[in-house]
């Protein structure tokens, strides 16, 4: 493993009243172990992982492609600071690495379209097509494809947004195959259950305080696509 466990401060709390810090689940959280290549954060909305998967990335020096300059309705002033009340420890030194939303991701696309107007090699590195020119889907396999071939560590912040089915398994084969080569590490917090399936995957709910391991046929997510697939129909019923 490149990272191999975080740590929780709430000593360090700046306040109790503001997410991500009023969150019961980081006050009772120690730590989260790291010891498999892929890790997955699985959850409701709301319960923190997204926001600690960032944390973790501005920990680790790992940079979010992310457009600030939007006027927002309620400003958070502590919604950005949870990196500095966590720590983060490398089994043999930092590592380079990515993070990928799929909110973020167009902004990224477009950067890269701006430089490759000056040095149109740049898009070797994905397929040799603009990932602009591509379906969201295509142009996110693309960069998959291309960056996770690099040793690293790689935060995926529910990349089966604008995934097929499909397409997600194809993801999980690419996950598979680059966690048996050994040279990359990822952590994903994920709402699929095909994801979720990668072999060896360490999962940590949660739903649960403190955060903790959970066997995948016990998440809430093959739960309910296990019973819906089932018997789909039953789901319509408004008396359900």
């Amino acid at each position: 493993m490149h990272l191999s466990r975080i740590v929780f401060h709430p000593d360090t709390y700046p306040t109790r009243e503001h997410y991500p810090f009023n969150l019961d689940i980081f006050h009772r959280s120690a730590e989260i172990v790291l010891d498999r290549p892929v890790t997955m954060f699985v959850g409701e909305n709301g319960t923190g992982k997204s926001t600690l998967l960032e944390a973790v990335a501005r920990k680790a020096g790992i940079h979010i492609w992310q457009d600030y300059g939007r006027t927002r309705f309620q400003y958070n002033p502590y919604e950005n600071k949870f990196h500095r009340c966590i720590s983060v420890e490398w089994a043999d030194g930092r590592v380079p690495g990515s993070f990928f939303g799929s909110s973020v991701f167009h902004d990224f696309a477009r950067i890269l379209d701006e430089w490759a107007a000056a040095d149109p090699a740049l898009l070797e590195y994905f397929g040799g097509k603009s990932l602009l020119t591509q379906s969201h889907g295509q142009s996110i396999m693309s960069f998959f494809k291309a960056r996770y071939e690099i040793k690293g560590l790689y935060l995926m912040d529910e990349p089966e947004t604008a995934l097929s089915p499909a397409t997600q398994i194809a993801l999980l084969k690419l996950l598979a195959r680059m966690a048996a080569a050994g040279h990359a590490q990822f952590i994903i917090t994920t709402h699929s259950p095909i994801l979720l399936a990668c072999p060896g995957a360490t999962v940590y709910s949660f739903d649960q305080i403190p955060i903790q391991p959970i066997a995948y046929e016990q998440t809430p997510h093959y739960q309910t696509y296990k019973d819906f697939m089932s018997d789909p129909h039953k789901y319509c019923n408004d008396h359900q």
